[in-house]
Order: structure tokens, then C-alpha cells, then sequence
């Protein structure tokens, strides 16, 4: 901040998130450390001082009240009720044992007195377009019980609307929360902010309650984060703008806009598109493989900007770098950690060299199916929204982009021997510094539910001979279980694998199925529909939530593992339930128990 001594904290920020956006687009490193040149070579975003000092208070917080049912997370969702270096003096000033650990009594009444709760920047506002029982809402479902859930599930809504507190407004660097204008829909529980790939499933289901204004904001805030980053953040706080999610923003902007005809969002969306297009195709986010016939295509990865401990699992990510023999390698497992979350499936074997050992986590050596999938459609998005506003010229290249894509996804994860496509693992290049060879055995022969993603977007599930092939393989894959499609069939402990089912990809992969025009397609979509519909109204019934995740081995059970508790709300649970029941509706005969 010395730097810029004129200048507020907020602008200061804004000019050292533009410049790394800038370097990390000319793929050039902002710095390194530990000596990992050139294996770690990657951008680094800064953090700010606040987040900083607040993991100082997780790790002592940790030591004080020791790891059971410790969350890291919310240490650094706290706020300054002082200003930082007052409150940093007096943390310093704690009184401390020989081993350097403080008291609970000593902790407790420094948090008191200088840290405001994590609750008091996010408050509770009453959607616009919320009624108890919207007009047209899920026609189709026609069981009574059904259709009372439904309308409590739709009543959720009002439980996880917030808006940013005033607070956050007028003094935004005493918290480490981002100060959006809308207001936002929150996943649940221990996750107060908003989240990028969360939000697509949360609009779908806010489109099927007819809130289509909440629906909007929640857009424009996605947009701002793009205008003041050049991306759309993980989560919305300062800790989070080391990385992105899942690039789903388009699909949110033309779902919007087939249901409302509202070419003003259009317009205000596009720019934002262009831009968020632009990061995930330069630096490092940028893959060139060369096939057989030496035609070089143009594929995404996740690649955080991030090689520490990630700030709301510090503590948690310092363990896990402890088995490490050597600071360089810390430093990998730290950028391979955060890419993990950058991808959504944070943790998972499917980016693990070795299944039984979180540090061999190798995020950035794999070109992810679902991620190119996600700017497929993302380019087809673009090329229908700019013809829309009648902008032909951005719609013609971004349709060559698509063709290219797509071309590009055929080649690389096509594997005509499984009818699956499937994730390819980088190796060393043997070309150039920037150029890999193709290689057959580099693609990863295991079934993920991600292999099956592809079907979601039109240039493949048009393809009616392709998806019956496609529908075979996903019968027989094994991830077709009692209540839902298995993440992976591979059970780690972790909660991106076997036996957790999570909305999202039943979601992508039934919607997919049901887009196709094939019979068997859409019978087995239908079946998918039913169970996880089915899964989530036992288990609501006996818990009286909705599940962020679910146990797919047995209806009504919800799902467990990784790094937290599991988590209730359920923004996106809600959303796919009600997205499901549009579809497919609920006859009033169709059982709902799960002795059917």
C-alpha cells in the first residue's frame, strides 16, 4: 500500500488485481518463491492485509480450541470492529503460554471486543418477487404431497435471500466480504456469500418460481465482479480472488433471457462475456495439445493464481503440506489445492496422481472435459446473445470459436472405445514450452460423472447416434446408483468421489439426456429425475432440509466427507429439485417412498 500512498485501499486493490490480470494473460509469472522456478511458475494474486492477520486468528484460534469441529473458514469471515493495525497491536499484546498458545478466555475476549460476527455483513432481505405460490408454478406435479414440498422448497428462497450490510458499504476494508449491490442468494449454512457455479443452479430454480428480478441481480452482481477483476471470483470475498469457478455465467444470461425476452441484460452481459472468454483462453488457463495429423488445438484448464495455503483452509492446507519433504513442493500443493477449488470438485480423485494420498493433488496437469465443455457453451451462448442485439460480428467469431472447440474436444477427449470423453493428463512437453503431443494412454480411462458432461451442450446432443452410445455407456458405467449418478466410482474419503451424488451433475447430465430427441435418452433421464427427486424429499422429510450433497447408495440419505461437516440449505439442491419437477412434473400415482 506504500505505493500508493494518495489512493484509497479500494482503488489501490482494483490497480494490483488489473495489473495481475494483465500479467497472467501474457502467461508471464508476477513472482516466485522457495525457488520453485520454472515447475511453479504461475501469477499470484495478492491478498489483502485483513485476510493476512485473519489467518493469524484461525491458527491461534485452532490451537486454543484444538481441531474437533474446528471450521477455518470462519476466522476469516470476521470483520474489524477497529481499524487493522489497532487490532493487529492488540492481538500482539495477547497474553501468550511458553509454547506461544492463548487461553480461550484470552481469545474470546479479543474476538469480542475487536472482531464482529460472521453473520452481521450479510443481512436478511425479503425477495421482490417472492409469493407464496407463483402463477404457472411446476404445472405438471400432480401428487399433492409433491406439490406441497415443492412450495416449501420454493419457500427457501426467503431463507437464504441477503443483502450486504451497511457496514460493509461504508467501511468495505474492515471486512474481508465483498460489497455487491443486488441482493444475493446464499448456498447455506457455513457458506454466507455468494458462489460462482452455484448461482446457475440457484437461477434455474429461482426461473422456476417466477423470480426472475432476484434472478437478475444476481447476474449483475457476476457482472461486477468481472468489471472490477477481470473475472468472476470463486466466492465473493477477499479471499477468493485468487481464482474463478466454473464459467457458467452465459448459461445464467441466456436462461434469463429465453424466459424474460430482456435485451438490456443482454446488452450489459456481453462485454462481461467477452471478458470472462478472455481469461479462461490466455496464461496459464491456455493449453495447446498437437494432435496425431500435427493440427495444434486450444483447450482450458483451472489454474489458480494462488500458491499458498488457501485462506479459509489455511490451517487445513498446512497439514496436509506437512507430509511434504520440501518447500517447493508445498508451494505446488498449495497452486494444485486452490485450482481443485477453482474447479468446483474440491477434493477428488480425479486429480490425484495417487487415490489415497491428497498431496500427490495435480489440478493443473489435467485438461478437464467439463471445463471445455462449460466454454463450448459458453461460445455458443455468446454467438446467440450477440445476434440477438443484432452484433454479427461478434456472433461469427465466436461461432468459429465453438467450431474450433468442439473439433478440439472430439480430438483430445473422445474415447470411441468407452463412448465416454475423458479428461487427458498433461505430460512434459515434448514439442515446445508451450505445445504437447497427444497421447492416447495420457487420457484417464476412469468413469467420473464429469465424463458424461458433454451432453449438456447442443453440439453433442444433437448427435441422436451418439447419445444412444453415450446412454449405454453411462448404464453400464457404474455411476448409475439407487438415488443419483456417483460422482466417481472411487471411494477416498473425500467428497467429490464415491458414493456422494451433488445436484449439479445430475442436473447437466439429465438435462443433456433430455435435449437429445432420443427415446432412450430420455427414459433414462426420467429414471435419473425421479430417484434423485425421490432421494431428496425422504431426506427432507426426515431432516427437514435440503442437503448440499447426498449418499447415492440409498435413498434419503445425504452424502459426508472432505474438509467440513456437510452442509444444509441448499441453494443448489433446491434449484435442481425444482428445475427436475418443471421438466418432468409428478404424477400422482408415482410412489415416493423409497420402498418402490
Amino acid at each position: 500500500m506504500d505505493r500508493f500512498p494518495s489512493l484509497n485501499p479500494i482503488t489501490t486493490n482494483l490497480i494490483i488485481y488489473s495489473l495481475t490480470a494483465l500479467l497472467m494473460m501474457c502467461n508471464k509469472p508476477i513472482f516466485t518463491v522457495n525457488g520453485c522456478t520454472p515447475k511453479d511458475s504461475g501469477p499470484v494474486v495478492p491478498t489483502t492485509p485483513l485476510v493476512t492477520f485473519l489467518e493469524r486468528v484461525q491458527e491461534t484460534a485452532l490451537r486454543a480450541y484444538g481441531p474437533k469441529g474446528f471450521d477455518p473458514k470462519l476466522y476469516v469471515d470476521l470483520s474489524l470492529n477497529q481499524n487493522l493495525s489497532t487490532t493487529i497491536e492488540a492481538f500482539d499484546k495477547i497474553k501468550r503460554n511458553e509454547n506461544g498458545s492463548v487461553s480461550i478466555d484470552e481469545l474470546s475476549g479479543f474476538v469480542e471486543k475487536y472482531l464482529g460476527g460472521a453473520e452481521v455483513d450479510l443481512v436478511y432481505v425479503h425477495p421482490v418477487d417472492f409469493v407464496a405460490e407463483p402463477e404457472y408454478f411446476l404445472p405438471k406435479v400432480k401428487r399433492p404431497e409433491v406439490r406441497d414440498w415443492a412450495l416449501e422448497v420454493h419457500r427457501l428462497w426467503k431463507n437464504l435471500s441477503r443483502k450486504v450490510s451497511g457496514r460493509v458499504m461504508e467501511q468495505p476494508d474492515f471486512h474481508t466480504l465483498l460489497p455487491l449491490k443486488n441482493p444475493v442468494m446464499i448456498p447455506g449454512s457455513r457458506f454466507r456469500e455468494v458462489y460462482y457455479w452455484d448461482s446457475y443452479w440457484v437461477i434455474r430454480g429461482l426461473l422456476a418460481s417466477k423470480m426472475y428480478e432476484t434472478a437478475k441481480g444476481i447476474v449483475y452482481n457476476l457482472i461486477s465482479l468481472i468489471d472490477e477483476f477481470g473475472y468472476v471470483l470463486n466466492g465473493a470475498r477477499a479471499y477468493y480472488t485468487n481464482r474463478s469457478q466454473p464459467p457458467l455465467l452465459s448459461s445464467m444470461v441466456i436462461d434469463i433471457y429465453n424466459e424474460t425476452g430482456d435485451k438490456d441484460l443482454v446488452v450489459i452481459s456481453l462485454p462481461a462475456l467477452l471478458k470472462e472468454h478472455k481469461f479462461w483462453n490466455s496464461g496459464k488457463h491456455k493449453v495447446i495439445i498437437q494432435d496425431g495429423e500435427g493440427v495444434n488445438h486450444s483447450l482450458s484448464r483451472y489454474y489458480a493464481m494462488w500458491n499458498q495455503p488457501r485462506p479459509e483452509s489455511s490451517t487445513t492446507d498446512m497439514e496436509t503440506a506437512s507430509k511434504l519433504s520440501n518447500k517447493c513442493a508445498e508451494t505446488q500443493l498449495y497452486r494444485e489445492l486452490a485450482s481443485a477449488a477453482e474447479s468446483g470438485w474440491d477434493f477428488s480423485t480425479r486429480w490425484m496422481r495417487n487415490e489415497s494420498d491428497l498431496t500427490t493433488l495435480a489440478t493443473t496437469s489435467v485438461i478437464p472435459v467439463d471445463l471445455n465443455a462449460f466454454i463450448l457453451k459458453m461460445e455458443l451462448d455468446i454467438t446467440s446473445l450477440a445476434n440477438a442485439i443484432g452484433d454479427s460480428d461478434t456472433a461469427d467469431k465466436f461461432f468459429e470459436a465453438s467450431k474450433a472447440r468442439k473439433t478440439a474436444i472430439n480430438t483430445i477427449f473422445w474415447n470411441a472405445e468407452t463412448s465416454q470423453w475423458l479428461d487427458y493428463w498433461l505430460r512434459e512437453s515434448n514439442l515446445s514450452e508451450d505445445v504437447y503431443k497427444w497421447d492416447a494412454s495420457s487420457q484417464n480411462k476412469k468413469s467420473f460423472a464429469s465424463n458424461f458432461i458433454p451432453l449438456w451442450i447442443n453440439s453433442f446432443n444433437s448427435d441422436v447416434k451418439k447419445v444412444d452410445e453415450v446412454v449405454k455407456s453411462l448404464e453400464n458405467s457404474g455411476l448409475v446408483c439407487q438415488a443419483g449418478i456417483a460422482t466417481s466410482l472411487t471411494n477416498s474419503g473425500q467428497q467429490w468421489d464415491f458414493p456422494n451424488g451433488w445436484a449439479p451433475l445430475q442436473h447437466m447430465i439429465v438435462e443433456g439426456l433430455v435435449r437429445s430427441g432420443s427415446e432412450q435418452a430420455r427414459c433414462l433421464a426420467e429414471d435419473i429425475a425421479v430417484k434423485w427427486i425421490r432421494t431428496n424429499y425422504v431426506a427432507y422429510k426426515k431432516t427437514g432440509a435440503m442437503h448440499e450433497k447426498y449418499d447415492v447408495q440409498k435413498c434419503g440419505a445425504y452424502g459426508g466427507g472432505g474438509e467440513y461437516i456437510p452442509q444444509t440449505g441448499f441453494g443448489w439442491s433446491n434449484g435442481v429439485v425444482l428445475a427436475f419437477l418443471e421438466e418432468f412434473g409428478w404424477e400422482k400415482e408415482l410412489k415416493l417412498d423409497c420402498e418402490y
